[in-house]
């Protein structure tokens, strides 16, 4: 498939060498221009683009951005062909993303980045730390395999997305639609706290939505705590036990 990745963050990073290593035609860019993207990530055949070619005669693109950056984002998508499959992997954080008052009144965050590129979106990748999705990657049928879910309301994103995330070294587990991917927002007992495919489904089904706010909040700060700062992030046992405490 031809893919387009918008964002070189951490987990962007890791999306552009499995999927390239995985075969695929990935073009990739980030908000500073192709010259600042370091060349390892293009070691498996991955090219630098600008953001605008990144979108540009792909299958599918996958935003790796934070929340925040969705609406300006936005206009890239309006000469997008509608059969282009979209694939957010952002979380909302309101003291790095500022307060979204739609969010915060109840929309969930895949039915408002919808909202904002004005088309159907699948929600992957989002559910899983950084360092686990670069260290804990396993072939389709490893015992013990990471798990993690995907929303999506049309079939078409669901079965592509589930597709790319199986070749990322990650077992897909359908989580529902948009209208219901609440269950795999921060705080959530599916988040980030790396559960195989047969605990996901009661993860999902004990999820309080009431409660995701302020256990999403109590992680960041005792993250901030830990490192010192809003940007670092902890190692994966760290992060995987304080979600599993905090959030299941």
């Amino acid at each position: 498939m031809k893919i387009g990745i918008l964002g070189t963050g951490n987990i962007g990073r890791t999306l552009v060498k499995r999927l390239s290593a995985a075969g695929h035609e990935v073009k990739v860019a980030n908000s500073r221009g192709p010259e600042t993207i370091d060349a390892d990530l293009l070691a498996n055949g991955a090219r630098a683009v600008t953001s605008a070619e990144a979108v540009t005669g792909v299958d599918v693109v996958i935003l790796s951005t934070q929340l925040g950056a969705i609406p300006k984002i936005a206009p890239l998508f309006a000469g997008v062909p509608a059969e282009t499959i979209v694939i957010d992997t952002s979380n909302y954080y309101p003291k790095r993303d500022g307060e979204i008052a739609a969010i915060e009144g109840g929309q969930t965050e895949s039915a408002w980045v919808a909202e904002q590129l004005g088309r159907p979106i699948a929600k992957a990748w989002n559910a899983i730390t950084s360092a686990s999705f670069a260290e804990k990657a396993a072939p389709a049928e490893t015992a013990g395999r990471i798990a993690i879910p995907v929303a999506a309301d049309g079939e078409r994103e669901r079965e592509v997305a589930m597709r790319l995330v199986d070749e990322t070294g990650l077992e897909p587990v359908y989580a529902g639609s948009l209208a219901d991917s609440w269950r795999q927002q921060p705080g959530s007992p599916v988040y980030c706290t790396d559960l195989t495919r047969d605990e996901i489904p009661a993860a999902l089904a004990a999820t309080e939505r009431a409660r995701l706010p302020k256990r999403r909040d109590l992680a960041i700060e005792a993250i901030m705590e830990r490192v010192g700062d809003s940007t670092a992030n902890p190692d994966s046992d760290y992060a995987v036990r304080l979600t599993r405490a905090l959030f299941m």
